[in-house]
C-alpha cells in the first residue's frame, strides 16, 4: 500500500479546496488565510477496513500570492510497515488562481523524491526539476496549457466553481503536473445527496466522479467519487478511490477557520 496514492487521489479528485494580509484577498472566493482541513486515510484490502493516516492542507496568504501547504502522513505503527511521509506546496496567484510555483517532498519506505514545477503562462510551459535519491536532479520542460494545475493549486481553484452552470453527468476536463508528467482527468458533477461522515455528522453534499489515466497512480478502470458540501465554503468531505491495490477512503476529521459558516451540516 502507497498511502501517496491517495494523497495524490485526495487533491486531484476534489474537482470541484487573522493575519493583516488577509485584509487584501479576494472577497468572493470559498476559503481565507489560515483555513486548515484535516482528514484521515482509510484502507481497505481483502475485507479488513483500517485508519492508516492523515492528511492536512493549511492556506497562508501574503502579498497577492496563496500559500497552501499539506502534509501527509503513516501513524507511527504503519511506520514500522512502510513509513510515508509527503509535503505538498503550493503558490498560486490570488486574483487568477494560476499556480506560479510547486514542491513536493515524499519519502515512501526506503524511496525519496523531491520535485518542484516552475509555471510559465506566456508560452504554457512548466519547468520541472526532479530528484530521485540523492542523484543528480532532471530538469525537464513541460507542455501545458491553461487549464493545467499543480495538485495543490488545482484543489483550490475547483472550490470556485459555480455548480448552478454545471449539468448534471457533463464532463469538465481539467490537467495536473507531477514529477515530469502532464495528467489529464475530468470530473462529472453526479447531484445533491445527504452524506453521513463518520464522526462529523450528516452534510448535505454535492457529489461528484473524477476520473484520470492509468498509469503507476491509478489503474483507470474506476472512478473516484467525492462528496463535496453544499455550502458556500465547498469544502471535500469525504472521498473514495480504488488504487492499484485495494480501495482507500478519506474523510474531514477537522475544520479550522473556515471562511463561511458550514450551513450545510444537518446534524
Amino acid at each position: 500500500m502507497k498511502l501517496s496514492r491517495f494523497i495524490y487521489a485526495v487533491i486531484a479528485a476534489v474537482m470541484l479546496s487573522s493575519a493583516p494580509a488577509a485584509a487584501q484577498e479576494v472577497d468572493n472566493l470559498p476559503f481565507k488565510s489560515g483555513e486548515k482541513l484535516t482528514f484521515i486515510l482509510n484502507y481497505t484490502w481483502g475485507g479488513v477496513v483500517t485508519d492508516v493516516g492523515t492528511a492536512t492542507c493549511e492556506l497562508k496568504y501574503a502579498d497577492g500570492v496563496y500559500h497552501p501547504v499539506l502534509i501527509g502522513k503513516t501513524y507511527k505503527f504503519y511506520d514500522f510497515f512502510f513509513k510515508v511521509r509527503e509535503r505538498f506546496e503550493s503558490k498560486f496567484d490570488a486574483s487568477t488562481l494560476r499556480p506560479v510555483y510547486f514542491f513536493r517532498s515524499a519519502q515512501e519506505g526506503k524511496y525519496r523524491i523531491k520535485n518542484s514545477l516552475t509555471f510559465n503562462d506566456s508560452d504554457y510551459t512548466i519547468t520541472s526539476r526532479t530528484q530521485k535519491y540523492d542523484r543528480t536532479p532532471v530538469d525537464t520542460l513541460l507542455k501545458a496549457t491553461e487549464n493545467t494545475y499543480d495538485l495543490i493549486s488545482l484543489f483550490f481553484k475547483s472550490r470556485t466553481m459555480d455548480v448552478s452552470k454545471l449539468p448534471v453527468e457533463e464532463k469538465v476536463p481539467l490537467d495536473f503536473a507531477i514529477d515530469k508528467e502532464v495528467y489529464n482527468l475530468y470530473f462529472i458533477y453526479k447531484g445533491r445527496e445527504n452524506k453521513k461522515i463518520p464522526g462529523m455528522g450528516t452534510f448535505k453534499t454535492l457529489k461528484f466522479a473524477a476520473k484520470v489515466v492509468a498509469g503507476n497512480i491509478f489503474d483507470g478502470k474506476e472512478d473516484m467519487l467525492i462528496w463535496v458540501s453544499d455550502d458556500k465554503n465547498m469544502i471535500p468531505l469525504f472521498f473514495e478511490s480504488p488504487i492499484l491495490i485495494g480501495r482507500m477512503q478519506g474523510r474531514i476529521s477537522k475544520i479550522e477557520n473556515n471562511k463561511y459558516p458550514l450551513s450545510s451540516k444537518i446534524k
